[in-house]
């Protein structure tokens, strides 16, 4: 039976002869080894290693190389915040990092090291929602997304490959290259250098961020909860429901 590539592995192929390589040159610029033909067959996997050297060489889009995006250069006139690592388990499918705030401290400055990523915790969760992109999880820290998202949720979020696909008025998690923040981001108008970072916390202000200093964009679809407790309007209803219900009991008591 016929052996099915994957996408990556057919762009790869058409990359490396567009570019006018042959097996051979082309794994001595990227320093992978003997020869391609083993990535081009689909026996071996692209690694990070390899994803970082056709970016930084050749501007490649990771979301583009995996198919999740049609864009296949990284313009960085148009805001680049795509993912800097795109990992995989060991089918082939994307896998979901979680990032918890310990973590998150670092990750601005490990966004390039495919050996740090490796020892943070991957899953999957087999749900329509999720396909057809790269999402990654992060922790949140602080209250400033407060009523919406409470400290230490988590939050996960879809890859956005440039600035000018980002959806306005969305939550969105952003990494800066000294932190991680979570926000709604808003686009100024007529600014397309810089965007605002509101917090749902009406006791935090809003923040301007150039699009220069921003790394990686993904726009949040769900959050992780736990300890779900009862929401307090239910409480404040009952105590409303007895209250009546024992001024009822007085009244009938008057009329008696």
């Amino acid at each position: 039976m016929k052996k099915i590539i994957s996408i990556e592995a057919t762009r790869f192929k058409a990359l490396r002869e567009e570019l006018r390589h042959t097996q051979q040159s082309f794994a001595d610029l990227l320093d992978i080894g003997a020869t391609t033909a083993d990535i081009e067959r689909g026996k071996t996997k692209i690694t990070g290693k390899i994803v970082m050297e056709l970016m930084g060489q050749f501007n490649i889009n990771p979301l583009w190389l995996y198919g999740k995006s049609y864009e296949k250069y990284i313009d960085i006139s148009r805001g680049d915040v795509s993912p800097k690592v795109v990992t995989l388990d060991t089918s082939g499918n994307d896998s979901i990092l979680l990032v918890n705030q310990k973590a998150a401290a670092g990750y601005p400055n490990n966004i390039h090291d495919l050996g740090w990523y490796q020892n943070l915790p991957a899953f999957n969760i087999p749900l329509p929602e999720y396909r057809n992109a790269s999402y990654r999880g992060f922790q949140v820290e602080g209250d400033s997304m407060l009523p919406n998202i409470r400290p230490n949720e988590w939050v996960l979020g879809r890859a956005v490959p440039s600035i000018v696909e980002a959806l306005d008025g969305k939550i969105h998690i952003v990494v800066l290259k000294d932190s991680v923040l979570v926000k709604k981001l808003q686009k100024i108008p007529g600014n397309l250098q810089r965007i605002r970072l509101l917090s749902l916390n009406e006791h935090y202000l809003p923040i301007d961020v150039d699009v220069s200093d921003i790394q990686e964009l993904w726009q949040v679809n769900s959050k992780l909860s736990f300890g779900v407790d009862e929401p307090p309007e239910s409480n404040l209803l009952r105590q409303l429901q007895h209250t009546m219900d024992e001024l009822k009991g007085q009244i009938s008591n008057l009329k008696s």
